[in-house]
């Protein structure tokens, strides 16, 4: 493995740590930093094309996790995380995820992601969730009938 290979696995390994971490304080422009300007994100196979709609995503899932008068508290949790370099721009993975709330565990799923090099960092250019599965009474299917909840 040549050092530019670990560079950039390390690299992505630190994107998906910062997306999951600024997510979950609700620093949403910090999340958006994750992106590419132009990427998309899927969820429930809607795309959701550049940061103005993706941050809809965030701001959507932070009304639906607010149900109550305690503040929020959600922690997403990513492993397995498989990361195949296409070359030292470019580079897709895949993993599972699993959500953590007040109450426990609320959802579960897995992320198929691409990645790109824009002004020298690693950022996704494309990210699509799959929602494997979800307890009863979870927050994020508050919003199944059209409104968007990340995982």
């Amino acid at each position: 493995m040549e050092p530019w290979e670990l560079v950039a696995r390390e690299s992505i390994r630190d994107l998906v740590a910062r997306y999951n971490a600024n997510a979950d304080s609700g620093r949403f422009e910090q999340v958006l930093e994750c992106f590419a300007p132009d990427a998309v994100m899927e969820l429930d196979g809607r795309p959701y094309r550049g940061h103005d709609e993706i941050r809809s995503i965030f701001t959507g899932a932070a009304e639906l996790a607010r149900g109550g008068s305690e503040p929020v508290l959600v922690r997403h949790h990513t492993s397995t995380l498989q990361i195949d370099l296409i070359g030292r721009q470019e580079a897709t993975s895949r993993c599972y995820y699993q959500v953590l709330s007040r109450t426990g565990l609320d959802h579960w799923g897995r992320y198929l992601d691409r990645y790109g090099v824009i002004d020298e960092k690693w950022r996704f250019v494309h990210r699509r969730e799959f929602l494997d599965g979800f307890v009863p009474g979870s927050w994020t299917r508050r919003g199944a009938d059209g409104g968007a909840a990340a995982g």
